[in-house]
C-alpha cells in the first residue's frame, strides 16, 4: 500500500517539473522570436539604407526628351489640361454636350496656331531678288518720269511743312488690323458645350501661344502642334472613360456556358 504522504510527495514533485519544463519552454520561445524579431529589425534597417542610398542618388527624375517642341509642350500640358478636365467633366447632363466641348476646344487650337504658323515662318522666307525694272523705251518717255518723279517730291515737301492745328485736319490714326476671332462655332453641335468650350479656350489660348512662339525652328513647331493635338485628343479620350460610373463587362464563352 502506497504512503499517503510519499504519494503526494511525488504529485509536488511531478507538479515541480512541469512548471520547470514550462518555464524552460516558454524562455526558449521567447529567447527565439527575440532574435528573429532582432534579425528581422536589422534586415529592415538594411533595407531602409539601400532604398535611401538609392533615393539620394544623383540620378535626374525625368530625362530630357527628344525634342525641344516636346519639352515646351509637356510643360503647356502641365498647365492647361488640369483646366481642361475640370471644365470638360463639369458636363453631365449628356455627351452630346462633351462632344461638342471636345470638337470646339480641338478646332480653336487649331485655328489659333494658323496665324500664328504664319507669323513665325514669315520671318524665315528668303527676300526676293530685286526684279530689274524695264528700261524706258524712248529718251522722251524717261523724261517725262523724271518730270513727274521730280513733281511728286514737290508735292511731299510741300505736304511736310503743313503744321495741322484744326481738329479736322489731324490725320486719323490708322486703324489696328483685327485679329480674327480664332474660336468659331461648329453648326449642328450642342450650344452648351460650345459656350463651355469658348470659356476654357479664353483661359488656355495665350499659353498655348506663347508656348508656339517660343520655337524658333520649324521643326519644333511641327512637333509641337501634332503631338498637342494628339495629346488633347487622348486626353479626351481618359476623361470621358473617367466620366462612366461603370465600364461594360467583357465577355466570358466559358463562363456563358456553365451558367447555361
Amino acid at each position: 500500500m502506497i504512503d499517503r504522504d510519499e504519494l503526494l510527495a511525488e504529485m509536488k514533485e511531478e507538479q515541480r517539473l512541469r512548471k520547470t519544463l514550462r518555464n524552460l519552454l516558454e524562455l526558449y520561445f521567447k529567447e527565439k522570436e527575440d532574435k528573429t524579431l532582432l534579425e528581422e529589425n536589422r534586415f529592415r534597417k538594411i533595407i531602409r539604407s539601400l532604398i535611401k542610398e538609392a533615393t539620394s542618388a544623383d540620378v535626374p527624375n525625368e530625362q530630357p526628351q527628344r525634342s525641344t517642341g516636346i519639352n515646351v509642350l509637356e510643360g503647356l500640358l502641365k498647365n492647361i489640361i488640369a483646366i481642361i478636365e475640370e471644365d470638360y467633366k463639369a458636363l453631365t447632363t449628356s455627351s452630346e454636350q462633351r462632344e461638342s466641348f471636345r470638337s470646339h476646344i480641338l478646332n480653336g487650337v487649331e485655328n489659333s496656331l494658323r496665324p500664328a504658323e504664319v507669323a513665325v515662318t514669315a520671318g524665315d522666307d528668303e527676300p526676293e531678288a530685286d526684279i530689274p525694272l524695264e528700261e524706258p523705251e524712248t529718251d522722251i518717255a524717261l523724261e517725262e518720269a523724271e518730270e513727274d518723279i521730280e513733281m511728286s517730291i514737290d508735292i511731299d515737301k510741300e505736304k511736310d511743312k503743313f503744321i495741322p492745328v484744326r481738329d479736322r485736319d489731324m490725320e486719323p490714326d490708322p486703324e489696328e488690323a483685327e485679329e480674327p476671332d480664332t474660336f468659331q462655332p461648329i453648326g449642328g453641335m450642342n450650344v452648351t458645350g460650345r459656350n463651355f468650350a469658348s470659356i476654357t479656350f479664353n483661359k488656355i489660348e495665350n499659353q498655348i501661344l506663347d508656348a508656339y512662339e517660343s520655337l524658333g525652328d520649324k521643326e519644333d513647331r511641327v512637333l509641337f502642334e501634332d503631338y498637342l493635338l494628339t495629346n488633347l485628343k487622348l486626353y479626351f479620350d481618359r476623361f470621358e472613360e473617367e466620366l462612366q460610373p461603370t465600364l461594360p463587362e467583357p465577355e466570358s464563352p466559358d463562363y456563358d456556358q456553365v451558367k447555361v
